[in-house]
């Protein structure tokens, strides 16, 4: 691995890191604080808000920590990953493409350089490399992606239950029409 590859791996995991832990210590101290956050959760489906605050809270802190440390790299990239498809999922996707309209591009970003650092690794200026635990490639890339959607998957299945829209069967718009022909 060259210096400049070396580099390259520490700045992305450093900033990816960084981005992480600022949205874990919004979703926590900023705006409408926990409370804030947790009833935007539930706006979005998920049930028991605080709950689902406390865990993206601790989820977005904890996996940029470990990203700045260069510590369970793959873990932490997964972390990063669940967190990018239930936002994606769930907050952006219907508001289409553009993160100008709050659309996915952003999410989808930090998702794919996610998985980019889990199939790298951490590079050699990380915890990982110091005690010789990295785990890169396909191997790297799989832990990311396979625990990712296994995350979301699990907590969309127990927490997810968005409200369903009235149905147009309740109020049929041709009976109206049928009256009046009568």
């Amino acid at each position: 691995m060259t210096n400049a590859e070396v580099v390259a791996l520490l700045v992305v995991r450093v900033v990816l890191g960084v981005i992480m832990i600022a949205h874990g210590l919004n979703h926590w101290r900023g705006g409408g604080k926990i409370e804030g956050t947790a009833r935007w959760f539930g706006g979005l489906g998920l049930r028991q808000g605080t709950l689902q605050a406390w865990m993206s809270v601790v989820t977005e802190i904890g996996a940029g920590a470990l990203l700045v440390l260069g510590l369970f790299t793959p873990l932490a990239c997964a972390a990063v990953v669940s967190v990018m498809l239930v936002a994606g999922l769930l907050a952006h996707r219907t508001n289409g493409f553009f993160v100008f309209k709050d659309g996915y591009e952003y999410v989808l970003m930090l998702a794919v350089i996610s998985l980019a650092l889990g199939v790298f690794g951490p590079g050699k200026v990380s915890l990982d490399h110091a005690a010789d635990i990295e785990i890169t490639g396909w191997a790297g890339g799989g832990i990311a992606l396979g625990v990712a959607v296994a995350a979301t998957a699990g907590l969309l299945a127990t927490f997810w239950r968005p409200e369903r829209p009235a149905k147009a069967a309740e109020t049929p718009a041709a009976e109206p029409a049928a009256q009046e022909a009568g």
